[in-house]
C-alpha cells in the first residue's frame, strides 16, 4: 500500500470488519486531481450492488478551483468499483444471504500510482458493542499513560 489519502474511522467504530479487499475506482481526471489534493471524505459513504456491480455512493471528492466547470465532476456522485468476478460473487453472497454490508475503509495510491480503495465485508455493531470498544480503548490509553510516566 502506498500513500493513504483518506480513512473512514467511522467504519471501524460502527462495524466488525470481517474481510478486506482492494478495489480499483473508475474516476475522471478532475476526481484524480481532487484525490491528489486530499479533498476526500469517506465518512457517510457506502457500497451498494447495482445490477451485480459494486458502486461507491456518497463519497465526497472535492473539486479544485483550477478545474474548468465543463470538465468538473459531481462531488458526491456514484463511482464504479473494479474487482475480480470471484470477489464480487463472494461479496454478493455475503450481502444477500448472510446479512453483511460492504463498507469503504480507505482510499490510497498504490505503488504504481493508481487510485485504489480498500473495502470490507462487515457486520453492524450493536450499541453495547460500541460501548465495550470505547471502554477498552480508554483502558489501553490509561495503561499507555501509566507506562509512559513510569
Amino acid at each position: 500500500m502506498g500513500e493513504t489519502i483518506a480513512k473512514n474511522k467511522k467504519a471501524y467504530h460502527d462495524f466488525f470488519i470481517e474481510e478486506k479487499f482492494e478495489a480499483g475506482l473508475v474516476l475522471k481526471g478532475s476526481e484524480v486531481k481532487g484525490l491528489r489534493a486530499h479533498r476526500v471524505n469517506l465518512k457517510d459513504s457506502f457500497i451498494k450492488f447495482v445490477k451485480e456491480e459494486p458502486i461507491l455512493f456518497n463519497a465526497h471528492i472535492g473539486r479544485l478551483e483550477t478545474t474548468h466547470h465543463f470538465y468538473g465532476h459531481e462531488e458526491r456522485g456514484s463511482r464504479k468499483l473494479l474487482l475480480h468476478k470471484k470477489q464480487i460473487e463472494k461479496m454478493l453472497k455475503a450481502v444477500t444471504r448472510d446479512g453483511y454490508t460492504i463498507v469503504p475503509l480507505q482510499i490510497y495510491f498504490n505503488d504504481r500510482n493508481l487510485a485504489k480503495i480498500q473495502i470490507a465485508i462487515a457486520k453492524g455493531k450493536q450499541l453495547h458493542d460500541k460501548r465495550q470498544d470505547l471502554k477498552e480503548k480508554d483502558q489501553k490509553r490509561d495503561i499507555a499513560r501509566a507506562m509512559k510516566d513510569y
